[in-house]
């Protein structure tokens, strides 16, 4: 719920989009979420006309957009996602590591963003099941979730997944094998694997001819120096500190599973050609700032995290696979010799906003007295 007053995203939206479609262009997809940002909770959507018993006072709900990009449609959507994985989570410590591609591959933005994408997601799932699967360490399959982010604070391009690893593997023999006691797997040994299985794709789609799109990739000179150049580098891989047990893997995954490149909570100003917002710098991002950008770059960066349609952020590999997971749990309990945890209720629509808001949405706010539904609203035609 942003406070009244506070500037939104769909304000930037509706004040820049035409400029920012000149000025950059805007793709369908991107348009998409325009359209949905500018329509979420407004009349456009339709939604319920509601009248107090007492007073008589009448209120207008709007229906959501429930767009993905949308910073007010996240809360409930992550909300019920994180009451998913509680029946997943074992009683072991879990690993927070984060992989990153290098800025160098953005020159094959936009042409092949999926591709780029589902290759960080396979290249990093596949660093940490070879590993644990490597007789030396864990020697069993290991769980993964991993969290695609593609921005920094200022709304640049910095594309890199959040993995959450559990401390520990099912062996072939069905046995669970703890990792060490704060320490899962060598951070530069993983930056090496990943670096290698990135720039394999990379060469077996040129190969293929994946990127005809563009002249500099069908000359062999420049391509042959643009592989030597993602090559010198340590690709950056970082190991957080172990997460304390299931509750703060719940916390964690609740701030950045649904997360959007901006919240509008750091918007200060939208003027009528600059918006101005909060960005966290340095080390530990305890630095606070703030950032003034023209609105049509604001927007443009904003609109370059727009995911393509129907891509899957969120993904789970190895104990936690969609196809296996019931199964390799099952079998990580009785190991560990616990029982699941039993599935938590739905909360209710009304449940939700008392807790988020303390707001009671079935009580007037003039009178206290009680709302009922007395009819439906129609999606309005014509521009919001």
């Amino acid at each position: 719920m942003v406070a009244p007053g506070r500037p939104t995203l769909a304000q930037v939206v509706s004040r820049y989009a035409d400029a920012c479609a000149g000025q950059f262009g805007i793709t369908v997809p991107q348009r998409k979420v325009c359209r949905a940002i500018t329509t979420c909770r407004t009349a456009a959507l339709g939604g319920q006309l509601q009248v107090c018993d007492d007073c008589g006072s009448c209120r207008y709900v709007y229906h959501s957009c429930r767009n993905r990009h949308c910073p007010r449609c996240q809360t409930r959507a992550k909300e019920h996602w994180i009451d998913a994985r509680v029946v997943e989570l074992l009683p072991v410590p879990y690993f927070h590591l984060v992989f990153t591609l290098p800025h160098r591959l953005h020159r094959l933005l936009p042409q092949h963003t999926r591709w780029l994408y589902d290759t960080l997601f396979r290249s990093a799932s596949q660093t940490l099941l070879t590993f644990g699967r490597d007789p030396a360490r864990l020697d069993g399959t290991v769980g993964i979730t991993l969290v695609l982010h593609t921005w920094a604070q200022d709304l640049s391009r910095h594309i890199h997944v959040h993995g959450v690893v559990t401390g520990g593997a099912l062996t072939e023999s069905g046995k669970w094998v703890s990792a060490k006691r704060g320490f899962l797997f060598p951070v530069r040994a993983l930056s090496r694997v990943f670096r290698g299985k990135y720039l394999q794709a990379l060469t077996e789609a040129h190969e293929a001819g994946l990127f005809r799109s563009s002249a500099w990739t069908q000359d062999a000179a420049q391509w042959k120096a643009f592989l030597a150049d993602l090559r010198k580098p340590e690709w950056v891989v970082y190991a957080k500190p172990p997460f304390g047990g299931p509750a703060q893997v719940l916390a964690y995954l609740g701030r950045y599973t649904h997360r959007i490149a901006i919240s509008e909570q750091r918007l200060i100003s939208v003027t009528a050609d600059r918006v101005r917002f909060r960005v966290r710098r340095g080390a530990d991002r305890s630095e606070r700032k703030v950032l003034t950008l023209p609105g049509t770059e604001f927007l443009h960066r904003y609109l370059q995290h727009v995911l393509p349609p129907g891509f899957q952020r969120l993904r789970h590999y190895g104990l936690t696979a969609s196809r296996c997971k019931q199964d390799k749990l099952a079998q990580c309990r009785e190991q560990l010799q616990v029982v699941a945890p039993p599935p938590k209720e739905p909360e209710s629509v009304e449940a939700f906003w008392l807790r988020v808001a303390d707001v009671d949405i079935h009580r007037c706010p003039d009178c206290g007295g009680t709302l009922r539904l007395t009819a439906s609203l129609p999606p309005a035609r014509g521009p919001p």
